[in-house]
């Protein structure tokens, strides 16, 4: 089968895999989509993603969607159309039993956390425990249906946050995430969501998805005292001080967006004197069933994504998505078509 693979620092190439059997719970998945996501730039820009380095070929890729090509079970027919939940969880944990997602000795799809890395999802065939796949309904389409792992950790950001009904809600940063956090703000009934960007580009795209207003960073000020939840996107430190401005007194601030694991200066004099509450959000636990609803609800959501590019120029699709300007969700297609 073919593949996209990392292979190290600025070498990422099409190449020639096994195709994989199925056994005993396991399903073979034909992909479609592959969404473009802010670890994969890592590992393809810098060899790494924080500490997790490329030590083997590792195939990128866990904002997927496809169609079911082999169950051995017979209980998932062939074409079925699925995305697919990345993770696989490890051992329970006291105190946090039910946070699967925080577990230890877990994996992600696409990633060089593991070793041997845990591949992803960016190739002819993926192969799947049955429990990671969702089937679709059926009027959602594949290339949509690629968005339903990065908006579930928006919709995690919200849970965390403890829902956004009725609230006033700042977004901070307005990428792929932040996007998506601001649709998922929408349809989770807050009453005023308001986005930041440093750059045009992704504040028009804000304003598309229903925005109710935005702040352009440096050049505009952000309302101090003034949302009852933020949800910090854009993992800048400068944004997270920025965050616990704007939260209005015993206000709510989840850091969604992920950070470098190092020390960076951040104000907290207002997380005291506010009385403010710092939440981080990781990833999700089972907020992908919500946001394949939402996918199938709002159309309108797929706007997030800006460019589709064939797998034979994934160089170009990198580029693009490095571009926060001119992007903002990238996928890739997948063979799907083509026997």
């Amino acid at each position: 089968m073919r593949a996209l693979v990392i292979n190290g620092k600025l070498d990422l190439v099409e190449a020639e895999l096994p195709t994989p059997e199925p056994g005993p719970g396991q399903v073979r998945l034909r992909m479609a989509f592959g969404g473009v996501c802010g670890s994969d730039l890592h590992y393809y820009n810098e060899g790494a993603n924080g500490e997790y380095v490329v030590r083997e070929p590792l195939v990128p890729g866990h904002e997927v969607s496809g169609t079911v090509d082999s169950d051995p079970s017979g209980e998932l027919a062939p074409g079925t159309p699925v995305t697919v939940h990345p993770a696989t969880f490890g051992r329970p944990e006291h105190g946090i039993e039910d946070r699967r997602h925080l577990w230890p000795g877990g994996a992600y799809l696409g990633s060089a956390s593991t070793w041997p890395h845990t591949q992803g999802g960016m190739s002819e065939f993926l192969l799947v425990d049955k429990h990671m796949v969702r089937p679709l309904p059926s009027g959602l389409p594949l290339r949509r249906a690629a968005l339903a792992e990065p908006l579930a950790v928006a919709l995690h950001g919200i849970t965390v946050a403890g829902g956004v009904r009725g609230k006033r809600v700042l977004v901070s940063g307005s990428g792929p995430i932040g996007l998506l956090a601001i649709a998922a703000c929408l349809a989770e009934g807050a009453a005023e969501v308001v986005a930041t960007d440093v750059l045009p580009g992704p504040l028009e795209r804000a304003r598309r998805l229903g925005a109710h207003g935005t702040v352009q960073v440096g050049t505009e000020e952000i309302p101090a005292l003034a949302f009852d939840v933020v949800l910090e996107c854009s993992g800048v430190a400068a944004a997270v001080s920025t965050a616990l401005l704007a939260a209005r007194r015993a206000g709510i601030v989840v850091q969604v967006g992920m950070v470098p694991n190092e020390p960076r200066g951040i104000n907290l004099a207002p997380l005291i004197s506010k009385e403010l509450q710092l939440r981080g959000a990781f990833r999700f636990d089972d907020e992908i069933d919500r946001a394949i609803e939402l996918l199938d609800d709002t159309p309108g959501i797929e706007d997030v994504i800006t460019h589709e590019v064939p797998a034979d120029r994934a160089l170009e699709a990198f580029a693009v998505a490095r571009d926060s300007e001119t992007s903002g969700k990238v996928v890739i297609s997948l063979w799907h078509g083509e026997r």
